[in-house]
């Protein structure tokens, strides 16, 4: 483990005190117990805690103490000493400065300081004297070995692909949460199988929740929700197995992500969402403005924040909607609250290019124009699309979608090609609402809505596509002239039109 293997590296070099920031306490002394006994040479292994001190209780609520304890130890005897939840008194003036006569005092001896705390605090003047040392979540062999441990004492019915999923829905979680997880799985269904997989799901969600910057969403959009936008759909087919251990094994890298620009209300966050369920991964919701935070530093601390969690929650899909709004204006030198704006982006730009974990994100932008250039650069995504308002076919397609989630037996009652043709303009946010109107009215008659309900109802809308109109023509031109890739093939048809007749084959 890298764990392990950094951590032996460490201790040999005579690094004095390290610091390692894990809420997963057991789990790391038993690495670190591992780590001693294994040495070269082995080292003796001392655990210290507030309430109980040392092993022979020395140090016993009395921090001074106990580094004098370290010091006083045999120096030419290997040793550790564990110091659980010690951050807790860096901020003493006295303790800061025995810590840092601790550390001179420990690099000539073959005695080491872990400090073990589930969050990470260094006073500033301690910084120089302390490395920090990250425990990751566990990682698939580690799940798997758990699931074999588990698997001995229980019936199973897990097929390997059913196995491999659990094991994913694993990913992110402490191995305390998951021994919680997988029991509770034993004890509703008296056995392990592929319904443990939605209950480790929702340990994550809980997880998260306890969490400030992401969100995680309900999967409950399908891409059978989705009227058209088929290169797109093909192409995040292409895609549904590209997160497996056969993917790998074939040498396909982690698809990065998506970047999904088009008109209000054509279904790009419904897209973004979709590709969850498609490819059975959780979700997360990441609201750029959570990021933003009103003291110095904070933005950027809870941008880090966001990385490690989502990173640790891996395979997962990261979903950002209308990211044009949390970083408009960034590309004309925008400088109004002190760069903190620029730097956040800077960060997450950075992470987007050189991630190597199985974080896809998922994006949408309306103002795509108001984007900085970096933003759409080749290596951020794997790819931009552009989602247009919808053609007859898919209108169509989309008004199936609707009346089947509320009328699917009397889907054949209404006039599907009467719909499409008289909707040309509408987005697919509009077709709905048509519906609804539509719905509304007929209940106020104590009837069934019919065909002529939605054609009134849609005559009473006026749809963006004429109160927006210049914008979504700039919009239109922009994805034309071959800056990103359509979502469908009846916009990619009418993409060439308007490059041979001066853009007439544009929707207007």
């Amino acid at each position: 483990m890298v764990f392990e293997q950094e951590l032996d590296l460490l201790i040999r070099s005579n690094y004095p005190i390290i610091y390692i920031p894990t809420p997963e306490e057991e789990r790391a002394e038993q690495l670190i117990a591992r780590v001693a006994e294994k040495g070269s040479p082995s080292r003796r292994l001392h655990t210290w805690d507030y309430i109980s001190g040392f092993e022979d209780g020395a140090g016993r609520i009395n921090p001074l103490q106990a580094i004098d304890e370290i010091i006083k130890f045999q120096s030419d005897l290997p040793a550790v000493f564990v110091m659980r939840d010690f951050h807790r008194f860096l901020e003493d003036v006295q303790v800061s400065r025995k810590i840092r006569n601790l550390s001179r005092h420990l690099q000539n001896t073959r005695k080491t300081m872990i400090i073990l705390a589930p969050t990470l605090s260094i006073p500033a003047d301690l910084a120089e004297d302390i490395t920090v040392l990250d425990l990751v979540p566990p990682t698939p062999d580690e799940i798997d070995a758990e699931l074999d441990a588990v698997l001995e004492n229980v019936p199973v019915q897990l097929s390997p692909g059913s196995r491999e999923a659990l094991v994913k829905a694993c990913q992110g979680l402490t191995m305390n949460r998951i021994r919680l997880g997988l029991a509770r799985a034993i004890a509703l269904y008296a056995r392990l199988d592929e319904r443990a997989i939605p209950l480790m799901l929702a340990e994550k969600k809980q997880q998260i929740r306890r969490t400030e910057v992401l969100e995680f969403w309900p999967v409950t959009e399908t891409v059978d929700d989705i009227g058209g936008l088929d290169i797109l759909k093909m192409w995040l087919n292409q895609r549904s197995a590209a997160f497996t251990t056969e993917a790998r094994e074939y040498g396909l890298p982690h698809p990065k992500g998506v970047l999904l620009v088009g008109i209000q209300g054509t279904g790009k966050s419904l897209s973004a969402k979709a590709i969850a369920s498609l490819w059975q991964l959780p979700l997360l919701r990441l609201d750029i403005g959570r990021l933003m935070g009103g003291l110095v530093g904070q933005s950027e601390a809870k941008t880090r924040e966001m990385i490690h969690i989502a990173e640790a929650m891996a395979p997962c899909v990261l979903f950002v909607d209308e990211l044009d709004k949390g970083f408009a204006g960034l590309g004309s030198g925008f400088v109004g609250d002190s760069g903190t704006t620029a730097r956040v982006l800077g960060t997450i730009l950075t992470w987007m290019e050189e991630k190597t974990s199985a974080v896809f994100i998922a994006a949408t932008a309306n103002a795509v124009e108001t984007l900085p250039p970096e933003v759409l650069r080749k290596g951020r995504f794997d790819e931009i699309f552009f989602i247009d308002l919808p053609s007859e076919r898919e209108r169509r397609e989309i008004f199936e979608v609707h009346l089947s989630k509320v009328r699917e037996n009397r889907l054949r009652e209404f006039d599907l090609g009467e719909l499409a043709f008289q909707s040309e303009g509408f987005n697919g946010a509009e077709i709905e609402q048509a519906i609804v109107d539509a719905m509304h009215t007929a209940f106020d008659e104590r009837r069934e809505f019919q065909t002529e309900d939605i054609l009134i109802a849609m005559s009473q809308i006026v749809p963006l596509s004429k109160t927006s109109q210049e914008r979504i023509r700039n919009l239109q031109e922009w994805a034309a002239s071959g800056r990103c890739r359509p979502a469908s093939t009846d916009a990619a048809q009418a993409g060439l039109m308007g490059q041979l007749f001066g853009n007439a084959g544009l929707p207007s």
